[in-house]
């Protein structure tokens, strides 16, 4: 037999191949006979024959005919296939049926557990109690029983409690602490149930200016550590335009309700907010501000309240420590009255001669009305005392407060009177909330000023004296100021 060497070495042209063998077929002698010839047929014959090649041909018909020749076979055959009958088992048993729920696997798909139990053996020990964590690692936060309420509800003993509230003096109160404060505390090994364990670990925001860490050491005593957050106090200056609303747009610009409240009335004091504040005019509001190098922030009382409308500018500042605001001349703001007693009121009426509602003729108007929705707080334009608590007949429910040299101020149509006859009250102190009683066709309030028994209008009060800065203080004062309007601006609306 020729290999692949003897193809290489071999003349060009010259390389025969061998002739292959001639099998016997059937292992006949290959004679003329009749039955080896039919042999030889028989044994060329393709049965198999590909269906989709050379379709309608004789050998095709071949090749259909056997398929359909199988087919029927197997027909006939399966058709005279015998049934296999056994009897049905019968139904299992409530018992039996619970017993062979823990075989089942289906559970599995729902996340049940399945399988069989095993009882008990002589390998199985009982414990004689549960077994427990080493080490408990929770959060908790301080509620309205302060610091000691929380880590009792923790599972932190008496024992440690106290040697805490000693650690703490100085820093901390163990029965403070601001509600809302996290707590880390970890728990570590106890020796039975039956004591607390002892605490490892615990870690708090004792104030916005510390953090306080307590950790037991390897000598088993617990030691505190006072971590010092670094504070940035740069004061919070806030601009924007008034548009609809003034007060709207300062809450608009991220700053609190009560910082705004207390703005609105400072700048009471020192114009008429419902006709001197105009939509295009522009707001400047500065507030104490810490924010701590962890990212929280806080805000504390407001600075300075400004208002620019180009006609009649505002610039107040608070000084001193009975934390008075004052006009930038050094002059005290709250010398005069609060123009408007009810905040965000609308003033709906005038002071002067108009037609009466109600009464169907035209008369006297001898204060200003103001529409407010019903139950908004009503202010004391100025410190007094009162003089008149009570029902006033077409007034309604009326407060009448005397504030000396001559002068008196009148609120009517009160919902509710919060303060008594006899009652000394301070200027800006609600005396009450705004109604409809007495003759009054909706929620307002009907404010009169009267000097030395006669009717005049608010607007036209001359002020009364007050606080005045002068020398060194008010140089200090005035370069505070600046230092404060040049601060760059935080935020804005409008």
């Amino acid at each position: 037999m020729a290999t692949a060497a003897d193809f290489a070495l071999a003349p060009a042209g010259r390389i025969s191949l061998p002739r292959a063998p001639q099998l016997p077929r059937f292992g006949l002698p290959l004679s003329g006979t009749a039955l080896a010839r039919t042999a030889a047929q028989i044994y060329d014959t393709d049965l198999v024959v590909d269906l989709g090649d050379a379709i309608g041909s004789g050998r095709w018909w071949r090749g259909f005919g056997t398929l359909g020749l199988l087919i029927g076979t197997a027909l006939a055959l399966g058709s005279h296939t015998p049934s296999l009958v056994a009897p049905a088992p019968p139904p299992l048993s409530p018992s039996k049926l619970e017993e062979a729920r823990f075989d089942r696997i289906s559970p599995l798909a729902f996340g049940s557990v399945t399988g069989r139990q095993v009882p008990a053996n002589a390998m199985v020990r009982r414990l004689a109690e549960t077994p427990e964590r080493p080490r408990v690692e929770l959060s908790a936060n301080i509620g309205s029983g302060g610091l000691e309420g929380a880590l009792r509800r923790a599972g932190v003993g008496r024992d440690d409690l106290e040697v805490i509230s000693g650690l703490l003096r100085g820093i901390s109160s163990l029965s403070g602490g601001k509600p809302g404060t996290g707590l880390n505390i970890v728990l570590g090994r106890r020796e039975s149930k039956a004591v607390p364990r002892p605490l490892e670990f615990l870690s708090y925001r004792a104030s916005f200016e510390n953090k306080v860490e307590i950790k037991r050491g390897a000598d088993g005593q617990l030691a505190v550590k006072n971590i010092p957050i670094r504070i940035d106090n740069t004061p919070l200056r806030v601009t924007g335009e008034v548009g609809g609303s003034l007060q709207r747009a300062a809450r608009a610009a991220g700053l609190p309700a009560n910082i705004v409240a207390e703005y609105m009335r400072q700048l009471g004091y020192a114009m008429d907010i419902q006709r001197d504040i105009g939509k295009r005019d522009k707001f400047e509001i500065i507030v104490s501000h810490r924010r701590a190098e962890t990212g929280e922030t806080e805000m504390g009382q407001l600075l300075y309240a400004g208002l620019m409308n180009g006609r009649s500018n505002v610039s107040l500042m608070r000084w001193g420590n009975s934390g008075e605001f004052f006009w930038q001349t050094g002059e005290g703001v709250r010398k005069g009255l609060i123009r408007t007693p009810v905040q965000g009121a609308r003033q709906s009426s005038g002071f002067g001669m108009r037609f009466h509602p109600l009464l169907g003729y035209s008369r006297m108007h001898q204060g200003v009305d103001f529409a407010a929705r019903a139950g908004t707080p009503i202010l004391a334009s100025a410190g007094g005392r009162v003089v008149l608590a009570g029902w006033g007949g077409g007034y309604g429910n009326v407060v009448v407060l005397d504030h000396g040299k001559g002068m008196r101020t009148r609120y009517a149509h009160m919902q509710s009177i919060g303060v008594r006859n006899g009652q000394q009250v301070s200027q800006g102190q609600q005396i009450g909330r705004v109604g409809s009683t007495g003759l009054s066709t909706g929620p307002h309030l009907h404010y009169e000023v009267w000097m030395n028994g006669k009717p005049v209008d608010p607007r036209s009060v001359k002020l009364l004296g007050g606080s005045q800065l002068g020398g060194a203080d008010l140089q200090k004062f005035r370069g505070e100021m600046a230092r404060l309007k040049k601060l760059p601006a935080a935020g804005s609306a409008g």
